[in-house]
């Protein structure tokens, strides 16, 4: 039986045969990042040929064209500077040359259609149409997909674009999951052709908490690999709370660095004070010594912190079982009351 058209436009997205009669193959390996792009385009060219013809290429307004929350770019984020060589290749070119992809939208009265990918596209051309170039039009593919479909294709183009931080991909890809793939990472993962360990510390990255986020010059510092130990640091609710009072002091003198035209702490630094506020409240937790009747030291704490806490018995003391049992109460209960207790 032959597949729908949705599924066409799926196997082309995939690498997969488009002969309606042929049997699905197995997914190809994930191809290195620099060939993404070219092959997004080289489906996209199969679409426009006729294998898919639901797939029309228009000259579009865009501020008829909104942008689909399912992709990873953000927006707001981008900026003249962030896209300048886009608008001087698109101006350079008299017009853009590479069409967008866009779905038809409805019941929405202010728009027409949606951009799958190409959302800097959008953003350049809406620029230049208010900066000296009105005539500017948007150009765009318009193809029928759902949104699993759609979301795909944009991971595909994203994969290409080293502006697309790895936090917009991880935020993109925690959505999707839930969206897309009812929460079965394995099938996710099966779908984007990407290793579940991968994915899976994608989606770890994608809960560090916004507060936390805050205290990076920008979200694009925010790396996979150093931001996957700050996410599982912050498992410990101890060490939690240590890491968010750290990043909202960061984020305040990275504000005051901004007012005073001075550059912002760098992602390395950071991480690196985000990571040792665990181990620097620790080593300001308030001494916790007992003595016996006599003066002389016989419980202590040493430290305190994610893995367990360090008590030392001193030797000639001269205190009994019973005793350093109680003394050992008194030292948990000065844990609990300052916010250091045991994790149960």
């Amino acid at each position: 039986m032959s597949r729908k058209q949705a599924d066409y436009m799926a196997a082309l997205l995939a690498d997969e045969p488009v002969d309606a009669d042929a049997a699905p193959v197995a997914p190809l390996p994930l191809r290195p990042r620099g060939t993404t792009l070219l092959n997004r385009e080289t489906a996209l060219a199969r679409v426009t040929s006729g294998e898919v013809r639901q797939v029309t290429q228009l000259l579009l307004d865009p501020d008829r064209v909104r942008i689909w929350p399912g992709n990873a770019r953000s927006y707001r984020h981008l900026s003249e500077d962030s896209c300048r060589e886009l608008i001087d290749s698109i101006i350079a070119e008299g017009g853009q040359k590479v069409p967008a992809v866009v779905r038809r939208v409805e019941n929405d009265p202010a728009h027409d259609f949606e951009v799958i990918a190409g959302t800097r596209r959008h953003w350049s051309i809406s620029w230049l149409r208010a900066h000296s170039y009105p005539e500017m039009q948007f150009v765009a593919q318009v193809a029928q997909l759902d949104d699993e479909a759609a979301f795909r294709l944009a991971d595909l183009e994203n994969r290409a674009r080293s502006d697309v931080s790895d936090l917009e991909r991880a935020c993109n890809y925690a959505e999707a999951l839930k969206s897309h793939y009812g929460n079965h990472l394995t099938r996710m993962a099966e779908r984007l052709k990407v290793s579940k360990g991968w994915l899976s510390k994608m989606i770890k990255v994608a809960g560090i908490p916004d507060s936390v986020i805050a205290a990076f010059a920008s979200p694009s510092d925010v790396q996979l690999k150093p931001a996957y130990a700050l996410a599982q640091a912050l498992d410990d609710k101890r060490a939690a709370k240590a890491i968010q009072t750290a990043a909202r002091d960061i984020a305040r003198e990275q504000a005051a660095r901004r007012t005073n035209a001075m550059a912002p702490f760098p992602a390395a630094e950071v991480l690196r004070r985000l990571l040792d506020a665990p181990k620097i409240e620790t080593e300001a937790l308030p001494p916790f010594v007992w003595t016996t009747p006599h003066g002389r030291p016989g419980l202590s704490i040493q430290s305190s912190n994610r893995q367990g806490v360090t008590i030392r018995l001193h030797a000639g003391s001269g205190a009994g079982p019973d005793e350093l049992v109680q003394a050992l109460r008194q030292a948990l209960n000065h844990l609990e009351a300052e916010g250091h207790g045991l994790k149960r």
